[in-house]
């Protein structure tokens, strides 16, 4: 009994060792490569600022493994490398294929130092980034950005109907608030608490400041307690009068022949 029960112990060690051994061999690509190679890799994406051949390029020196042995984790990094990529994720689909997915970042504002933030509020570096238009600016301490993000968006909402569009919010070492609009104008908001109130006070009053005034303003101070100053463009020339022609001379009458 016991010397049969030694002997299925061991025909199963056996059968379980010629099963392990080859899903071990492919597993580790001892001959994947060649038997199970990576025929097509399908690549999904929005493109905007990375191209299909790039991120076949990154993902090529991986594909030699082979379908089995092909590190995935490896390949989505070497994709990720490349500028404007913001995440990455690759899958096998039986028999030969590998399909990788790639998302783009989606640039929401400019930073300091050349920056740009994320639609997801990170901040990333690539070639050419000052180029963008139509992006606001923002500046400040980066520990800082999550405050300026949602003080950019809270001046947006409070600039609504008022004619006036923040195209920059600056935020210096030491707190202070300014703000640059898209027509060049600034409203310098100082530190404290009472930047916002300092804010709506200056956009109860700008309308009518604005009737009384031909020109555009150039710069608001608001840091004053009880009011502000503000700064206007000077009035254009008005234009010279057209001087009016002489009448021509009166014809002599004509002599006798």
């Amino acid at each position: 009994m016991r010397g049969a029960l030694i002997l299925r112990l061991t025909a199963w060690a056996i059968a379980l060792t010629l099963v392990a051994l080859p899903l071990v061999g492919l597993l580790n690509g001892w001959f994947a490569a060649d038997r199970w190679p990576v025929r097509q890799l399908q690549i999904e994406a929005e493109f905007g600022h990375v191209g299909t051949e790039q991120v076949r390029a990154a993902a090529a020196g991986e594909l030699d493994a082979g379908f089995f042995a092909l590190d995935l984790p490896a390949l989505q990094r070497r994709v990720a490398e490349l500028p404007w990529v913001q995440k990455v994720e690759a899958r096998r689909r039986w028999p030969d294929t590998v399909v990788v997915r790639v998302y783009e970042q989606q640039p929401y504002a400019h930073w300091s130092g050349g920056r740009l933030i994320g639609r997801d509020g990170s901040l990333f570096q690539v070639p050419g980034a000052d180029a963008l238009q139509g992006l606001p600016h923002l500046s400040g301490p980066d520990e800082r950005l999550g405050e300026i993000l949602a003080f950019y968006a809270e001046v947006q909402r409070l600039l609504r109907g008022s004619q006036l569009a923040v195209a920059r919010v600056d935020l210096s070492g030491r707190g202070a608030w300014t703000l640059g609009l898209d027509n060049g104008a600034q409203l310098v908001l100082g530190v404290g608490d009472e930047v916002r109130a300092r804010l709506k006070r200056f956009l109860a009053v700008y309308p009518r400041l604005a009737a009384s005034h031909a020109g555009s303003f150039l710069s608001a101070d608001l840091r004053y307690s009880n009011g502000f100053a503000v700064k206007w463009a000077p009035a254009a020339p008005a234009p010279s009068a057209s001087p009016v022609p002489a009448p021509p001379p009166a014809a002599a009458p004509a002599g006798d022949a």
